[in-house]
């Protein structure tokens, strides 16, 4: 039987001890990763692996040795509980040999999970768990955690207290980030709350999200949307001496200004464009970048993306003989000097 993808969620959560198997694929390894670790864990409980009522067989060790898979669902453990025997990276070549382990299954015996990267429609493995009558199918899409997912990785994390703000960037967050990343993060995330009775803040995500790899450009990017003209010479020497790239710092400008311009530019407002830019921006960084679009304006802010994308065509250019850091250093000053207007 085929599990729907507003069902399937929910049935990860609390399987059904009694079936007879389920097969979870999808092209993301991750996404059926973490979808397989939810549902053995709901079915054997937490010490089933320390209690052996958890078989763990590779998809080349069982085309070794084809026995195996129904040597798994036919043993008896020392513990009492439900058992599972869990097949890992199939493949349409092992569909005989799931297809006679589950004609054997009886009631009482390991149930079996397994597995799989993508699968077309006319899979025979696919095929075999949708037709069986009880047994399931999930398939795993790419799709971002919705909301109520977001709130049951909260809860599980012992976050329950989260303002709307701060549930509008992890729903943000959890468009950007791959599911491992962003569960590693809500563990951060619980232990940074840890022993504190304040609700979750944007601040509080914002000190826990992965950092961004601009990070080291943020301060000369921040004095040249401030107007700021005087300190950039001496953050140039700090960024030159760290072996800063000018092209680098010429696309992370370009970055930034077109964060800004999107908030700028939206029909809604900036306020409501910087929460749709994307990547999101976070916390105190966000309150600091909504002051800068609304101080520049859509039209200087498109005046500023040109004379980047003029700079960037320069440092590419094979005629470009005068150095390229004070090329991108004047670039940064004139833009200074345009925000100050």
């Amino acid at each position: 039987m085929k599990l729907s993808g507003r069902d399937a969620p929910g049935y990860f959560a609390r399987p059904e001890s009694q079936r007879t198997g389920l097969l979870i694929y999808g092209s993301d390894g991750m996404r059926v990763a973490l979808r397989r670790q939810e549902v053995i864990a709901a079915l054997v409980g937490p010490q089933g692996e320390e209690e052996m009522r958890l078989t763990r067989i590779p998809a080349a060790d069982l085309r070794k040795d084809p026995a195996m898979l129904l040597d798994a669902i036919k043993a008896q453990g020392f513990f009492p509980g439900p058992r599972v025997a869990f097949v890992e990276d199939a493949t349409d070549a092992l569909a005989q040999i799931v297809t006679d382990a589950l004609t054997d299954w009886r009631e009482g015996d390991a149930q079996v999970v397994v597995t799989a990267g993508q699968l077309k429609a006319s899979s025979k493995l696919r095929k075999l768990f949708e037709n069986h009558p009880n047994a399931y199918a999930a398939a795993i899409y790419d799709d971002p955690p919705s909301r109520a997912e977001i709130e049951a990785i909260l809860a599980k994390s012992g976050l329950r207290d989260v303002g709307g703000d701060a549930m509008r960037d992890l729903t943000a967050l959890a468009r950007e980030l791959d599911p491992g990343d962003f569960r590693q993060t809500m563990e951060k995330l619980a232990l940074y709350k840890l022993d504190d009775g304040a609700p979750v803040s944007s601040e509080d995500i914002a000190a826990c999200a992965p950092g961004s790899t601009e990070a080291d450009l943020d301060d000369v990017l921040h004095i040249v949307a401030e107007a700021r003209s005087g300190e950039i010479g001496p953050v140039m020497k700090r960024l030159r001496a760290q072996g800063v790239q000018p092209v680098s710092l010429c696309i992370s400008a370009t970055r930034h200004f077109r964060t800004l311009y999107a908030a700028a530019s939206d029909p809604g407002g900036a306020a409501q464009g910087i929460g749709r830019v994307r990547p999101p921006v976070f916390g105190p960084r966000r309150d600091r970048m909504l002051r800068q679009a609304q101080q520049w304006g859509a039209d200087r802010l498109e005046q500023a993306l040109t004379l980047l994308t003029d700079t960037d065509l320069q440092l590419r250019s094979a005629g470009q003989h005068a150095p390229d850091m004070a090329l991108v250093e004047r670039t940064l000053i004139r833009l200074a000097m345009l925000a100050a207007r």
